[in-house]
């Protein structure tokens, strides 16, 4: 079949995202950019209809991190952009690829109050890497191969393309087109050896050393060199968030379950992808250790010493990196004894941990509190099961009870601490397990607050058939609720924007009922026992979505900590 002989600005777009393998789009259509949807869809790109730009956004950031391949958000001017700049903004900071594309408002109009006009190109430069016009329809391909590139070069992030208008329906001889090739993957940086040589060298004089697993070292599939340094050395590692699965959650090595032990007492660190900000409590006192040596390894200059001055700095992508570390124990091999002082004292508070946990799943008491929930969910979910989370305890307990055995297989709130994330993650990691292993499973579990920032995707996971399962752990509030009684008691005081506490939302509200009126299954279950007849009759329909709605004790709360959750730097 002959190439037609012009081609519209939106066919133009669509071609150039193919070129550079773009495979997923999601967005909200309008003027100006139905058809660049239309577009990309005729040229095999797949479109997801969603119903707010801000959780598409989020889905296309989240295709970018499983994949290493941005996703697209296609936004209308204005204000569907702006709904976008929260996705932009999450996907910076977590370092995901993503590209926004927003229509704008015609050229010749500017300046002069035409629809939705806004200053697209500056406002998204504080929330991207890379934030441009093209100057023309010829230069679109080498403007989309850059904003691609930017994504995924250096520390990944997000690109945003602003589209006028007028440029979606101009047309171009084919002739004048030049096509611009996909670009190369993004280059792998190894350290200088030297520095390599260093750290083994402290690594190996460590009294107590410790593995920090981050989310960077996910994104660079540095999970076969990671497990074998683990094993080969001994060494204890603990995962951050969305590091977990890097190696596996159940391995003996793993001590998630005495964090705040581990961070407290450790001497030496190996940091692996991961930063030293509020996630890691800045690498400060009394968190870590005064004297803690941090071995560094990133592959951002900028983030080398940032908080706390490595005593090794190893600039590199982390796997390659990783691969140098292990050359040097492969030549001069050395393992850290597994019975010393520092193992002991881990287990004992690894021990001590589980068994605090135990007890509190093991609770009889109705309503339910979040350690009986979670120990359900987990005895009845699939290992290669994707966990998508967010929510405040429901996030924070489930990350400790909910296991990861493989890589990239938990999306949380993440660097940004963003609530709305779970069902634009979740719809994204439904659309690759589709394409990619159609046994898998995506499990979304969220905190009944966080789930209203953008429960009407249940509607787009509906209309394109992603047998999401969602659990919303009912709490009635923000971190904490009121129980139906004492709602109505207080509701007899006066107005309820005066009265009722500003963390508490309805009680009992039947948020599985917003599943079942797309056509999706919903369970509203208050006893153990119900909530694992629902997860096992979700879990066996592959067709659907489902949503668990999990009535828990409006007053349950974590186990003691040693330290409270944020920390606030005093330097």
């Amino acid at each position: 079949m002959a190439a037609p002989e012009e081609l519209s600005g939106a066919q133009v777009i669509a071609g150039a995202l193919r070129e550079q393998n773009v495979r997923y789009m999601f967005g909200i259509v309008g003027i100006p950019v139905i058809e660049v949807a239309m577009a990309a869809q005729a040229a095999g790109i797949k479109y997801i209809g969603m119903r707010n730009e801000q959780a598409a956004c989020y889905a296309a950031s989240a295709v970018g991190y499983l994949t290493g391949r941005p996703g697209v958000c296609l936004a209308v001017s204005g204000p569907g952009l702006i709904h976008a700049l929260g996705g932009m903004a999450n996907a910076n900071m977590n370092c995901w690829p993503v590209i926004v594309l927003a229509g704008s408002s015609d050229q010749n109009q500017e300046t002069m109050g035409a629809f939705q006009e806004f200053p697209q190109v500056e406002a998204c430069r504080l929330y991207s890497k890379f934030s441009t016009r093209p100057s023309s329809l010829e230069s679109i391909p080498a403007v989309i191969e850059k904003a691609v590139r930017s994504s995924i070069y250096g520390r990944p992030g997000a690109c945003y393309v602003d589209i006028p208008g007028d440029m979606v329906t101009s047309k171009i001889q084919t002739a004048s087109l030049r096509t611009v090739p996909c670009c190369l993957r993004a280059p792998v940086a190894m350290a200088v050896p030297q520095a390599v040589t260093e750290a083994a060298s402290i690594i190996k004089n460590a009294k107590r050393p410790l593995v920090i697993i981050g989310k960077g070292a996910a994104y660079s599939r540095a999970e076969d060199n990671i497990r074998k340094l683990v094993n080969m050395c001994g060494l204890p590692f603990l995962p951050t968030p969305m590091g977990k699965g890097v190696v596996p959650d159940n391995h003996l090595s793993c001590v998630s379950a005495a964090r705040s032990r581990a961070l407290q007492n450790a001497d030496v660190i190996l940091l692996l992808g991961a930063r030293l900000n509020w996630i890691l409590h800045f690498g400060h006192p009394p968190r870590f250790h005064p004297d803690v040596k941090i071995i560094q390894v990133d592959l951002c200059a900028e983030e080398l010493g940032n908080n706390v001055k490595p005593v090794a700095a190893l600039l590199g992508d982390v796997n390659a990196v990783v691969e140098q570390l292990l050359e040097c124990f492969r030549i001069n091999p050395w393992t850290y004894p597994p019975n010393c002082e520092w193992w002991l004292y881990l287990r004992e508070k690894i021990k001590g941990n589980e068994e605090v946990s135990k007890a509190l799943a093991a609770q009889k008491s109705l309503p339910m509190n979040y350690y009986t929930v979670f120990h359900n969910i987990q005895a009845l979910l699939p290992e290669d099961c994707i966990i998508v989370s967010e929510g405040a305890n429901t996030m924070d307990i489930g990350r400790t009870m909910l296991h990861n055995y493989l890589p990239r297989h938990r999306l949380d709130a993440g660097t940004f601490g963003t609530m709305g994330v779970g069902l634009g993650f979740a719809i994204a990691a439904a659309l690759i397990a589709k394409d990619q292993n159609q046994h898998q499973r995506v499990i979304c579990i969220e905190g009944d607050s966080a789930f209203g920032f953008s429960g009407m995707e249940v509607e787009t996971m509906c209309r394109y058939s992603l047998p999401i399962v969602v659990i919303v752990v009912n709490n009635n509030g923000i971190y904490s609720g009121l129980d139906e009684d004492t709602w109505k008691e207080m509701s007899k005081l006066g107005d309820t924007a005066i009265v009722a506490p500003p963390i508490s939302l309805l009680p009992n509200a039947h948020y599985e009922q917003v599943m079942s009126a797309f056509g999706g299954k919903g369970y509203f279950v208050q006893t153990p026992e119900e909530l694992q007849k629902a997860l096992v009759v979700c879990l066996a329909d592959q067709k659907m979505p489902s949503l668990i709605n999990v009535m828990i004790d409006p007053s349950s709360d974590r186990k003691k900590q040693d330290f409270t959750w944020l920390t606030r730097s005093n330097m």
